[in-house]
């Protein structure tokens, strides 16, 4: 189930709602005026650059280690 930010654009005020509450909120007010952000989906962005970042630390600490051991192994 996604969470929703919801920002009226003229008075700024934030309503946090999950997905069956924002189609309640819109029938009764008129989507033009607000601004809606899945929370949900930027949850799962974040977590997806974090995991990229440690995927880099993982690859470049396998490509260090290989090229130690390979100038031991030979010089």
């Amino acid at each position: 189930m996604n969470n929703y930010k919801i920002t009226n654009l003229r008075t700024n005020k934030n309503y946090f709602l999950n997905e069956e509450e924002k189609t309640n909120f819109f029938k009764k007010n008129k989507v033009q005026n607000y601004n809606i952000i899945n929370l949900s989906e930027l949850k799962r962005i974040r977590r997806n650059k974090i995991l990229d970042n440690i995927a880099l630390v993982c690859f470049f600490g396998a490509f260090l280690l290989t090229t130690i051991l390979i100038i031991e192994k030979y010089y």
